[in-house]
């Protein structure tokens, strides 16, 4: 009878332990008390979220999450707000960002002042005294100016700069950074002059009647004038530009960085700060393929030249490289297949902007792309440098089949409809840019494209009724890394004057955010570790002040940044 009696107790404790699982290992963290939006299909909302060695352990409702708070679990009451995965940077560059943080800011309204060329000159002026590259190296910088939202609708020119300046340079650098403008110390010390010639890919501009230049430089021309005049700072000042760039991506919820079409000294300054432990978000750069010294760059030891298994160090990593095909459309000098609606002075009807690398140079860096497996980002505005993309992959696909490196089409603001499923058989993400809508969707309309090609730039939903993801970004510093003007943009297209430009083009806010997320996680290949709120993924996330599944789309504007987390640490906190 004692043995039954054993037996029976025995039988009922383990009953009992089988009703009653074993509690879950205590979480670092758990967030709860706010929406959580997760972008997993699986569980496309939850209550709360647990967190352990930086990433997420549990996603669920808050009770079940609860279980897993321990004496030393922080607990982070969202009171409220909204819960998302960090938002990943699909193209920008964070170490002009810096630069800009140091420049006169010269951007319009709302960014900046500059809606005439004398609030651009009184700025730079008022800008000199507290200058570093003026104090330091006798250079004044400003940037952000845009001719399409002055008054007078032109660039500034070398006497309006001479007017801030004689005695120093002076460049004000164009909103889309494809453009320049120089005083005349500043031409005189890169010497550019009436004698010098365009060089390929690239204008400088004249003064009427005559081949003395008027300051404005395009394409190439700026970029190598610029190159001579930047000035050599030291390790210590480059890592402080960068550590700019960062904060303020950061102050808008990204936890991933780009460094588009950086170059080997960028990417020595971003090793240095991985090594100094200043990174705090991750940074992938992408150094120009058609600069010296990068192909030595990615031979180095340190460089793991296979995009499929992303590895950091430090927070920083090589993620391929980038080549540009042509300008800006907003500048005009992108490349058309079609002349632009009205074309900039100096230029006859049949003006469609030019391309700034020859045919056979695109094959063999695609080609080159392909054999050492880098992924290839391809700045490409005009519909005409589109098709060059295609027609490049196309031929160097056939000399290298099956290699997977997805290959990103950066831009594409005129990417027609007939050039998707290009894109698609291919295997080349679009990465567009609806901000453009409401930065400059009133000038394509009236000046760029006109009123019948303007509403579809960035075509989102032409991408998506393909079947194909698309992912979106702000390219910083042409536009603040402004997140929720990202969001914005690509659900309602709305321009300055509150037109909507391409009602057709629009997506819903989940859509918008999985193009800010997931899908840029995939374009990095790291959608296993990012771009959702789903266990054993990072602890990665943004918290916004509503939530913007939920508040009406016209307001998603208005949204706010609070918090930004990086593997379970908070690296931004709106003050």
């Amino acid at each position: 009878m004692k043995s039954l009696i054993v037996v029976f107790l025995a039988s009922g404790a383990a009953a009992a332990s089988a009703q009653s699982p074993a509690k879950p290992a205590a979480a670092d963290a758990i967030w709860f008390n706010g929406p959580v939006v997760t972008i997993d299909d699986a569980r496309p909302g939850a209550e709360a979220v647990a967190v352990k060695d930086g990433r997420i352990v549990q996603v669920g409702a808050r009770d079940e999450v609860m279980r897993r708070k321990g004496a030393g679990t922080r607990m982070v009451d969202l009171k409220g707000a909204t819960l998302l995965p960090g938002f990943v940077d699909p193209h920008g560059h964070v170490s002009m960002v810096g630069f800009q943080a140091l420049s006169a800011n010269l951007l319009p309204p709302p960014d900046g002042a500059g809606d005439s060329i004398e609030s651009l000159q009184t700025t730079l002026a008022d800008f000199r005294r507290q200058s570093l590259f003026a104090s330091k190296f006798g250079l004044l910088f400003g940037f952000g100016y845009d001719d399409s939202q002055l008054k007078e609708q032109r660039h500034p020119t070398r006497d309006d700069l001479d007017k801030v300046a004689s005695d120093i340079p002076v460049i004000a650098v164009h909103q889309s950074s494809h453009f320049g403008a120089f005083n005349s110390k500043a031409l005189e010390l890169v010497g550019v002059s009436a004698e010098s010639k365009n060089p390929d890919g690239g204008v400088i501009r004249r003064k009427a009647g005559s081949q003395e230049p008027d300051g404005v430089l395009e394409e190439n021309a700026f970029f190598e004038a610029l190159v001579k005049l930047m000035p050599k700072l030291s390790e210590a000042e480059a890592i402080m530009m960068l550590v700019e760039g960062q904060k303020l991506y950061t102050s808008f919820g990204y936890t991933t960085i780009q460094d588009g079409r950086s170059d080997a000294g960028q990417i020595k300054i971003a090793q240095a700060a991985a090594r100094q432990g200043k990174l705090v978000a991750d940074i992938v750069a992408y150094p120009d393929i058609l600069v010296p010294g990068t192909e030595a760059a990615l031979r180095a030891p340190w460089f793991r030249p296979t995009p499929q298994v992303p590895v950091y160090t430090g927070h920083f990593r090589i993620g391929g490289v980038k080549l540009t095909l042509d300008g800006s459309p907003q500048g005009k000098t992108a490349w058309l297949s079609q002349p632009y609606f009205k074309p900039p002075p100096g230029k006859d009807a049949s003006y469609a902007g030019y391309g700034v690398v020859k045919d056979e140079e695109v094959v063999s860096v695609v080609r080159k792309s392909l054999a050492h497996r880098w992924q290839l980002l391809t700045h490409a505005n005009g519909d005409r440098a589109i098709d060059q993309l295609i027609a490049s992959a196309r031929t160097a696909e056939q000399a290298e089949p099956g290699i997977a490196v997805r290959m990103v089409l950066i831009h594409g603001q005129t990417l027609r409809k007939d050039q998707i499923p290009e894109l698609k058989a291919l295997k080349i993400i679009p990465s567009l840019f609806p901000m453009h809508t409401y930065y400059w969707g009133d000038w394509y309309r009236s000046s760029v494209l006109g009123p019948d090609r303007a509403p579809n730039i960035s075509p989102t939903m032409w991408v998506r009724d393909a079947g194909m993801i698309f992912t979106t970004h702000h390219d910083a510093p042409v536009a603040n890394p402004d997140s929720i003007r990202v969001l914005a943009a690509t659900v309602n297209r709305t321009t300055r004057t509150g037109y909507v430009l391409g009602p057709d083009q629009r997506v819903d806010p989940l859509t918008a955010l999985k193009a800010m997320t997931l899908w840029p996680a995939y374009q990095y290949f790291e959608e296993k570790s990012k771009g959702s709120i789903t266990p054993g993924k990072l602890a990665d996330f943004v918290v916004l002040s509503r939530n913007p599944m939920t508040v009406p789309r016209e307001s998603l504007g208005d949204l706010k940044v609070l918090s930004t987390v990086k593997e379970g640490k908070t690296i931004y906190s709106r003050p």
